[in-house]
């Protein structure tokens, strides 16, 4: 299975190499794949990618990419990168701070060999700042930490971390968007890009929806549990027979839920009057609004609210549980869970292809690599002969699969 890929999808044509472990840089780099671009997995040469150690997420965040182990900091191993990326678009690699500068491989060092490559360091703090916070080993949860994004979930008593890695997945967007509109320049000037993607900073910038009112008013708002932290009817409601997620906004809205829930005497008061766009919490019926929305939840089931609420606008969907997901008939038809085999003929599921391209889909056209199966291939291709990678598998700057 080992070779070029095939032509397809809105990347085609499009060569990525990336060296990094894990989620934050590699999903980001298994996106490009499922697109159609050409992805180059660089994985050590002892273990590789820690992320071989799961079950079964590898299988989805790997597939569509070319394996191949080797050490790109020996004198030899350099050598190689250079020639992978000698005719790469986008370079992907993620360390602390500037780990690759440290050890010889500068941007400038990399343009050299490719003035068009667009360059993408992704680290838990930046390449640059306080040197301590540089190179301090980063997680997804000490990210959410450090970034006020974590304080902002949970309930007042205790802050809650996001998950599954939130901190790491939206990081794989802003990487793939940043690397693709640098691309985007780099073929038009002819001139490559570095681009310094800060794990920290993808959630203030994520985060930054209350931010600003404490940046320009200093408002710090509770940590909210299941609910809005400054709106009635926005949250997450028990119901009879489990959970409904509610979003109640605008006039219509508004009006129908204070009827329903039995205090429609509200509507069109001094207090609430009949533009009531919004209910907010610090609004004078507040406390008793919730508590009479709570009640009648409780009276209902999932479902049947979310289609009652529906029909009148209101935003609602009951809290789907996995096994109630997969037996939605809007997930099987537009095939939001796929099907592929595994490097030895198993059959594995897995999420499909995100988002969905009319003209130019994405495609799943191989399973996750083994380690180094496609070093071979891969330096064939970048003009090393037979014996040179021979040679390069016996210094141990390669590992062939």
């Amino acid at each position: 299975m080992s070779g070029p890929i095939p032509g397809f999808g809105v990347l085609e044509g499009v060569k990525v190499v990336y060296s990094a472990v894990e989620i934050a840089a590699p999903s980001a780099a298994a996106v490009m794949a499922e697109w159609g671009a050409d992805v180059v997995w660089i994985e050590n040469t002892r273990t590789g990618d820690s992320m071989r150690d799961t079950t079964f997420v590898k299988e989805m965040e790997r597939r569509n990419q070319r394996s191949i182990s080797m050490n790109p900091f020996t004198e030899e191993g350099r050598e190689v990168l250079f020639s992978l990326v000698k005719d790469a678009d986008v370079f992907i690699e993620s360390s602390k701070g500037p780990t690759y500068a440290r050890r010889g491989i500068t941007d400038e060092i990399l343009w050299e060999h490719n003035p068009r490559l667009v360059i993408v360091h992704v680290s838990g703090f930046g390449q640059y700042g306080v040197e301590t916070r540089v190179n301090r080993a980063a997680y997804d949860l000490t990210v959410q930490a450090y970034s006020g994004y974590m304080a902002q979930n949970g309930t007042p008593d205790q802050p809650m971390a996001a998950v599954p890695y939130v901190g790491d997945y939206f990081t794989s967007l802003m990487v793939t968007s940043s690397a693709l509109a640098a691309l985007q320049k780099a073929r038009t000037t002819g001139q490559g890009e570095s681009v310094d993607v800060a794990m920290y900073e993808v959630l203030m910038r994520v985060g930054a929806y209350y931010m600003m009112d404490f940046l320009n008013a200093g408002t710090v708002y509770p940590r909210p549990g299941a609910r809005h932290p400054n709106l009635c009817g926005i949250g997450e409601y028990r119901t009879s027979d489990g959970f409904v997620g509610l979003c109640v906004y605008g006039v219509k809205q508004n009006k129908y839920l204070l009827e329903r829930i039995g205090l429609g005497h509200l509507w069109g008061t001094e207090e609430y009057p009949e533009d009531t766009s919004a209910l907010w919490l610090d609004g004078p019926q507040a406390e008793l609004i919730e508590r009479h929305l709570d009640a009648f939840c409780l009276t209902q089931k999932a479902v049947e609210l979310e289609e009652e609420f529906s029909a009148v606008g209101i935003a609602a969907n009951a809290v789907l549980e996995f096994d109630q997901l997969l037996a939605e008939d809007h997930v099987a038809q537009r095939e939001a869970i796929v099907e592929w085999d595994t490097l030895d003929g198993t059959p594995v599921k897995g999420v499909g292809i995100v988002p969905k391209f009319s003209r130019n889909p994405g495609r799943i056209w191989r399973p996750m690599p083994s380690l180094g199966m496609d070093t071979d291939a891969v330096l064939t291709e970048a003009g090393w002969t037979p014996e040179q990678i021979q040679a390069l598998a016996e210094n141990g700057t390669i590992r062939r699969g």
